[in-house]
């Protein structure tokens, strides 16, 4: 009895699709407009989405699909999103499982092949619909202190990490907000998840917004809506963030690096706990869950008065620090181990174990980008992997040796050397230097914060 959406800007592709699937499951709705997927997906209780990748004309990249499925998956994480396109390659394809798609389906499609891609994605969605999508956790599933956990389970070995989890236990039934500090990588996003999925509020959605990426010009419209004509390219109505996540939650990453006009208006929303469309003097009430984060020393912030003491005090009713990787070595290996595990199966490769000789220098490696550079090195090297077991030649640390940190000498050219290591080099070293804060990393080597982000995820880090 599964409810399916269908999404894509050519009117005769939701017309065949609909055709074909309308006399295999029970309900089957179909839309043009991408901005309208919010409201659908909140509002709808889809069980399943197939997602067109482009929407712009002249556009194949794909970026527009991926963004999309984004925010699908945090308003609804247990939705099943399967992409399609007509310009599809090995490469998009593999992004598009590692950000929670179920599958990626080529056009023009085969009947029999769409069908079983469709009903295989339904079926993986049953399977674990009682924990997160893999977008969502920083382990998939592991034990706590020897009992099984469901939803969004973690691995915690260190003292560190259980007394975090302690307290997500202790607070996520509760409304209080929450302020989740930490390294970039640590697993932020995980613990506000944590914290959703073992809420009374569950079953409602879960929206999560990049403030960090948000420009001033576009904070009010992405977090309380617009209403059409509001401004020049307002077309029509649009819902905000805090309205997507009516009963549910809402968190707020890098809240510490927003401006003091953006923490006014966000104030007002968090103290008078109503929203007001841009173009509109009607206010909407919201009832919703506050989660914050940053990596930012935000009490710093507050010292010198470039964040706002009294909006401090309004988010942090419970405060949680996660421990940078680096300082809870018990973690390291289970948390290898358990990569290891998901990258197998996903390329279906045989490697089963890491030797002892790479345990020890995954152990004595700092990882300055945290879990997110383990994820991605194991990830790495099981692709790449030769035998059975990951040696210390399938693995890349992205340093000369695994317990060095780059330093001046490292940067001038050396033979062989190229412009991307040595790129790669000056960011592992700011990394350091700012403890993983993108704000001050950024500004140390003249980047923009976005274009930052595309580094981090080129080289891994």
């Amino acid at each position: 009895m599964s409810k399916l959406l269908i999404i894509d800007d050519d009117v005769d592709v939701l017309s065949a699709a609909k055709l074909l699937l309308k006399r295999h499951y029970p309900q089957v709705d179909i839309e043009k407009n991408p901005e309208r997927i919010p409201f659908l997906i909140t509002n709808g209780s889809y069980d399943l989405v197939l997602l067109d990748m482009n929407f712009q004309r002249d556009n194949s990249s794909g970026r527009e699909g991926f963004l999309w499925l984004d925010r699908i998956l945090d308003i609804k994480p247990t939705t099943a999103v399967v992409l399609i396109t007509a310009y599809g390659d090995v490469e998009m394809a593999v992004r598009a499982i590692k950000s929670g798609a179920r599958d990626f389906v080529l056009k023009p499609w085969e009947n029999d092949k769409l069908l079983a891609t469709l009903q295989s994605a339904l079926d993986g969605r049953k399977d674990d619909s009682n924990g997160l999508s893999k977008t969502g956790s920083l382990a998939g599933s592991a034990s706590v202190g020897g009992k099984s956990q469901n939803q969004s389970s973690y691995i915690a070995v260190s003292p560190s990490m259980r007394q975090v989890f302690a307290t997500v236990e202790r607070v996520a039934e509760t409304d209080a907000n929450v302020l989740i500090l930490g390294e970039n990588g640590t697993g932020k996003d995980v613990v506000a998840r944590a914290l959703h999925q073992r809420s009374l509020r569950r079953d409602k959605p879960f929206v999560s917004v990049d403030l960090g990426a948000l420009s001033d010009s576009l904070f009010e419209s992405e977090l309380f809506g617009h209403v059409k004509g509001a401004f020049t390219d307002a077309r029509e109505d649009r819902t905000g963030r805090f309205e997507e996540a009516q009963g549910g939650t809402i968190f707020l990453d890098e809240i510490g690096n927003i401006s003091l006009p953006q923490q006014a208006k966000l104030l007002t929303v968090l103290q008078q706990r109503v929203v007001t469309r841009l173009g509109t003097n009607k206010p909407k009430n919201i009832d919703v869950r506050l989660i914050c984060a940053t990596n930012s020393p935000i009490y710093q912030h507050v010292s010198d008065r470039t964040f706002r003491q009294d909006l401090l005090y309004r988010i942090n009713t419970i405060e949680i620090h996660i421990p940078p990787l680096r300082e809870r070595p018990e973690d390291i290996v289970p948390l290898a181990e358990h990569f290891l595990k998901q990258y197998r199966k996903q390329y279906n490769r045989k490697v089963a174990s890491i030797s002892p000789a790479l345990t020890r220098q995954l152990q004595q490696y700092r990882w300055p980008g945290n879990i997110r550079e383990l994820q991605h090195a194991i990830e790495r090297a099981v692709i790449l992997a030769q035998g059975n077991v990951l040696e210390p030649e399938d693995f890349y640390f992205g340093t000369s040796t695994p317990a060095a940190i780059p330093t001046d000498k490292d940067l001038p050219f050396q033979e062989n050397l190229q412009i991307e290591d040595m790129e790669k080099k000056m960011i592992q070293q700011a990394m350091q230097k700012y403890h993983g804060n993108i704000t001050d990393i950024a500004r140390e080597l003249g980047l923009s914060r976005q274009a930052l982000y595309r580094r981090l995820e080129k080289y891994g880090l």
